[in-house]
């Protein structure tokens, strides 16, 4: 019984739009329909990777776990209303909705809902970007990672960590709790800061080539309020990055050469020198709060800490090998 994998995001926004402008233009997703008040996106050969939809409520709408097999459906239902948690069948119509052979659903302890579901749906014609890029790295890694904003870890954790066997990559205590956890070899698929807030801080795509972020930060920095992470690179997952405000209120990180973690070897730790080497100016934060990160990476900086070699970046070390 296993979680393999983050499989698709849905968002509400009244920007749907301003949505379909954004996601192909500025991170190269494919609009594949635009129906009354929803949009879908494709970022491979998924049918589905993202859905937009015309609607009221929080900004974050779902996020869709791929199990291995369906009779893990069973599994994980079973333990989670022993627990105490409600767990939905979806209807077949759902289902169709998300392109995926069966689902079940809950919500987590901050009422984030939470998508269980097996067998995606592939599409028959191939991936059309919507700038000219390389690709996303998807496949066994899924879509990406997401990172909520929760109003405290410690309740959360039990329920990703112990319920649904999220394993934890490493967390953070300062300046505020964090936890970054992995389903497969991406460093980490999903993640949780304990800010006070809730909902969705941002999700992250990763590119198959290096320009096709720096383009995308080309793009994002003609307009004046978009950006709000300058380029910068991670200190746990080593991923080069920008971040860059929605149409809605919440980032997506664009990113290029994630480490990949050996997951049967891989120990949990705490780390505590911020969470980046260099860049990551947060922008759209007032000096006082842009300091503190800034003192972090000046630390990082002065105790000369770097990204090991490329070996430990598995994916990439093969790519450049050939």
């Amino acid at each position: 019984m296993a979680i393999t994998a983050l499989g698709y995001m849905g968002i509400r926004s009244r920007a749907v739009d301003d949505w379909a402008d954004y996601a192909g233009k500025y991170l190269g997703m494919q609009l594949v329909d635009k129906g009354a008040g929803s949009l879908s996106f494709r970022m491979d050969d998924w049918r589905q990777r993202m859905v937009v939809r015309d609607e009221p409520g929080d900004a974050f709408a779902f996020m869709g776990w791929q199990v291995e097999s369906a009779d893990d459906l069973d599994l994980f239902g079973a333990r989670l209303e022993a627990a105490g948690i409600a767990v939905t069948e979806a209807p077949k119509s759902l289902c169709d909705e998300r392109f995926v052979d069966r689902m079940i659903y809950c919500l987590d302890p901050d009422d984030n809902r939470v998508e269980l579901f097996s067998s995606p749906q592939m599409a028959t014609d191939p991936f059309l970007p919507g700038r000219p890029i390389d690709g996303f790295l998807t496949g066994p890694y899924g879509m990406g990672h997401a990172v909520l904003h929760v109003r405290d870890v410690k309740p959360l954790v039990p329920f990703y960590r112990d319920l649904l066997e999220f394993n934890v990559s490493d967390y953070g205590l300062y300046p505020y709790g964090m936890y970054f956890f992995h389903v497969n070899g991406r460093h980490h698929s999903f993640a949780m800061v304990g800010t006070g807030r809730r909902g969705l801080h941002h999700f992250m795509v990763e590119y198959k080539n290096l320009d096709d972020v720096g383009q995308g930060y080309d793009l994002a920095q003609m307009h004046d309020d978009m950006i709000a992470y300058t380029l910068g690179r991670h200190t746990n997952d080593y991923m080069t990055s920008f971040y860059a405000k929605t149409p809605s209120d919440f980032f997506i990180e664009s990113g290029w050469g994630g480490r990949v973690i050996d997951t049967e070897t891989w120990q949990p730790h705490e780390t505590d020198v911020g969470p980046s080497f260099w860049g990551h100016e947060r922008v759209h934060l007032p000096e006082p709060d842009r300091a503190v990160m800034r003192q972090l990476r000046l630390k990082a900086a002065a105790e000369g800490r770097r990204t090991p070699k490329l070996v430990d970046c598995p994916w990439l070390y093969d790519q450049l090998t050939r």
